[in-house]
């Protein structure tokens, strides 16, 4: 406990610091506070963050953010100055938990019209649900691919009162963003541009159908192309919002850090001398960095910390005399709460309940099992590889792969053998997206082999796959020729080894994690923009209404050793 209240005293005293703004400023001098949110994706609750301070104390993992304390925070700091701005840096919604998903998210734009967001950038995730229901969540309704989830929240959707920019994001009929391109707020007698773009790549993230007819074009020059429309309606202090990102070895708060990388810094580097500010997003770290002079930040994700910037401006000559920056963890019970966030998150909260509480389908038995050791086929692992199966058949889908790790809970039921969605995100809590690719049959028997690399067969595990694939492997053979050769098979045919197959697995497994480097070699990779918990979901209600409840007690045996271990 004493640790505890000793960090929330940290916390309080380093917000203190910086809500005070400079006492009496010589004449033409202005000062801007910015409060800046990246990479939200949703999380209207706190979550684990580790938490480890350039100034010291080491690691340490503690629950930080929620809506309710970014309320509460930037309540506080309001009292102290009234015209702070709060901007975000895209990824705001999007990969996001059941509380907000599955009123297609819905809630975190509500809650950040409360907090009084002004403008964010928009992120690759914004896409997730294509072009047509990003401007539906930018401007209202109810008509959304997703029916089933939109305008069930709240009643009507009323849109987001805060902008979306994407100024490299051009329609390509008209020729002109499909959002707006900047924002201009005025804030103690200061105008300041806010120009927001998406990473030039996310066409390669996105389905298709769902940016068709968008181009991404270069982040640099889409931004320096918006100065002389700005300096013609008097703006002279410009900052950028962009989702692209990099990586530093800093600390998340080390002061003015200079071993920034990654794409990030091309684009810095080619920006507007008069650009003084970009507030980053997309890679997930924090950071607070000098580049070329420019200060580059970004506030780590999901709303464990928010970052602090301070303008100091000439308004004799409109320009910025001076940047500073810091990062503040959002700890809950660090500021007085803010009674309508609270009231929201809670009303959220019990919408979300009762929503996880009904049931989604009938099992054929009254609870499969996972493996916990995941060093073998489950019952629940086979079902969970069906699921992606089923939903990646549209995609070509012929084999799913799925790591046992994302597996977390056996999948349990009520009376009459009923699951209730709760109890199904239980299994699947991650929020995985599927992907489907092309992989040459040598390629598929490449993945198997992979399985033991490094020795992690045991703690790592098998994948578990679809109905219609199997394998067998030799425990006495070395690693990388485990596999029985012509083992392999798809309904029962050997697997040819130059022949392509349609692979479906989650995007942990795409981008090769779990130390399965071959998955980031398919090719004809399309992201499905299927969550991995609405294929599960989907695949036993079919099998209920179809009359041949899903599941079993024991595991199918598609794969098995030829020998003992």
């Amino acid at each position: 406990m004493k640790k505890y209240l000793s960090l929330v005293a940290v916390t309080a005293l380093a917000g203190c610091a910086w809500l005070q703004r400079t006492p009496s400023l010589p004449p033409g001098v202005a000062e801007v506070q910015l409060v800046t949110l990246n990479d939200l994706h949703g999380n209207l609750e706190a979550s684990k963050f580790s938490w480890d301070s350039a100034a010291g104390g080491g690691e340490r993992i503690i629950q930080a953010g929620g809506i309710d304390t970014l309320g509460a925070a930037l309540q506080a700091w309001r009292k102290q100055d009234p015209e702070l701005l709060l901007v975000g840096a895209g990824d705001l919604i999007g990969a996001s938990p059941a509380i907000s998903s599955m009123w297609a998210d819905e809630p975190t734009i509500g809650a950040l019209n409360l907090l009084g967001l002004r403008a964010t950038s928009v992120g690759n995730h914004e896409f997730d649900q294509g072009r047509i229901e990003l401007l539906r969540q930018q401007k209202g309704g109810c008509v959304s691919p997703r029916a089933d989830k939109a305008c069930q929240f709240d009643g009507p959707y009323k849109g987001a009162q805060f902008q979306y920019l994407a100024a490299n994001v051009i329609d390509m009929v008209t020729r002109k963003p499909v959002l707006p391109a900047y924002k201009i707020e005025t804030a103690h007698g200061v105008k300041v541009a806010f120009i927001g773009t998406v990473l030039r790549d996310t066409a390669e993230s996105s389905l298709a159908s769902g940016i068709a007819g968008l181009e991404f074009i270069d982040e640099a020059d889409a931004i320096n192309r918006q100065l002389p429309e700005l300096r013609q309606q008097g703006v002279g202090v410009f900052v950028v919002l962009i989702h692209q990102g990099g990586r530093t070895t800093d600390k998340f708060d080390q002061q003015d850090c200079a071993n920034l990388k990654g794409p990030i810094v091309d684009v810095v580097k080619r920006l507007d001398p008069a650009i003084r500010v970009v507030v980053s997003g997309h890679s997930h770290q924090g950071y607070l960095c000098k580049v070329d002079g420019r200060m580059v930040t970004q506030s780590d994700m999901g709303g464990h910390v928010l970052g602090r910037i301070k303008l100091t401006v000439d308004t004799n000559t409109n320009t910025v005399r001076s940047v500073s920056a810091g990062q503040e963890v959002m700890m809950p019970g660090a500021w007085p709460a803010d009674p309508v966030l609270t009231a929201y998150i809670d009303k959220a909260r019990q919408r979300s309940n009762a929503a996880l509480a009904k049931p989604v389908a009938r099992l054929a038995v009254s609870g499969i099992k996972r493996e916990k050791h995941h060093d073998r086929e489950s019952a629940l692992g086979d079902l969970v590889a069906d699921s992606m199966l089923y939903a990646g058949r549209s995609f070509g889908g012929q084999i799913a792969l799925q790591n046992p790790g994302g597996i977390r809970q056996d999948l349990e039921t009520l009376g009459g053998n009923h699951v209730t969605l709760g109890q199904a995100l239980a299994v699947l809590p991650f929020g995985n997206t599927l992907i489907a690719m092309n992989l040459r049959g040598a390629q598929v028997v490449q993945l198997l082999e992979e399985q033991w690399m490094g020795g992690r067969a045991t703690s790592r595990g098998f994948l578990q796959v679809s109905d219609g694939f199997s394998y067998e492997w030799d425990a006495a053979q070395p690693e990388g020729h485990k596999i029985v050769p012509g083992s392999v098979k798809l309904n029962g045919v050997p697997l040819e080894m130059d022949a392509s197959y349609r692979v479906i697995t989650n995007n942990f497994l795409a981008e090769g994690g779990d130390g399965f480097p071959t998955f980031t070699k398919g090719s004809g990779r399309a992201p499905t923009n299927i969550r991995d918990i609405d294929a599960l979901t989907g695949y036993l209600a079919r099998r209920d209404q179809d009359g041949k409840p899903a599941g079993a007690t024991a595991p199918a045996v598609r794969f098995k050793s030829i020998q003992k271990e």
